[in-house]
């Protein structure tokens, strides 16, 4: 966790059920590790997120309930364009534009950005805001999607964290499974066949 996370998250009410339940010493020294300073995004930070096919997008609407929404792509759809924003084309879905009406009202959203495979998460904070640019949504097409991109979403990210292993479930992409069983099923084919040729031996 960064101490810019710990700083933004770590609000009085949540401080005080750290102090009843004794983690609060630790997580203190994290929050007072720097200054007010947002989070850089590194080369690990870079890689991983141009790796991920899909993220969860959180967003407060004027009634104050959080909306969650699941955002999909080709791997690397979200993009890194510099050590402070993302962004990626927001392509024409079932039109209830709720997200997007949200960030009229508050630009503040949370991402999951999930890799089951090797059990890891990482969660970013950060400032939305759409951009209807020629320029930028071009930029942030994704080749071979015929979808209809409506605008580009860019974050200013905030800060970030990567959450413990613990109680991710492991799961692998389906294609990921077929390429491997395939591969099986092709050395299972040779050996019969090789055990047929010693039979007949």
């Amino acid at each position: 966790m960064t101490s810019r996370f710990a700083q933004v998250m770590f609000t009085p009410e949540v401080q005080l059920h750290q102090q009843q339940h004794g983690s609060r010493d630790a997580y203190s020294r994290m929050a007072d590790a720097a200054g007010p300073v947002r989070d850089r995004i590194g080369p690990d930070e870079a890689a991983f997120i141009a790796e991920r096919d899909s993220f969860y997008v959180a967003t407060v609407g004027t009634t104050g309930w959080p909306y969650i929404q699941h955002r999909g792509g080709a791997p690397g759809f979200l993009r890194v364009l510099d050590e402070h924003t993302l962004g990626f084309a927001d392509f024409r879905g079932n039109r209830q534009y709720i997200t997007r009406g949200n960030l009229d009202h508050d630009d503040r959203v949370a991402l999951f950005l999930m890799d089951y495979a090797n059990r890891t998460r990482m969660k970013l904070i950060g400032r939305a805001r759409a951009d209807d640019s020629p320029e930028m949504v071009e930029r942030l097409s994704v080749p071979g999607h015929s979808g209809k991109i409506e605008r580009a979403v860019l974050i200013d990210v905030e800060a970030y964290d990567w959450n413990c292993r613990q109680h991710i479930p492991q799961l692998f992409p389906r294609d990921a499974v077929e390429q491997a069983l395939g591969t099986l099923r092709e050395r299972i084919t040779e050996l019969e066949q090789e055990n047929a040729r010693l039979r007949q031996r």
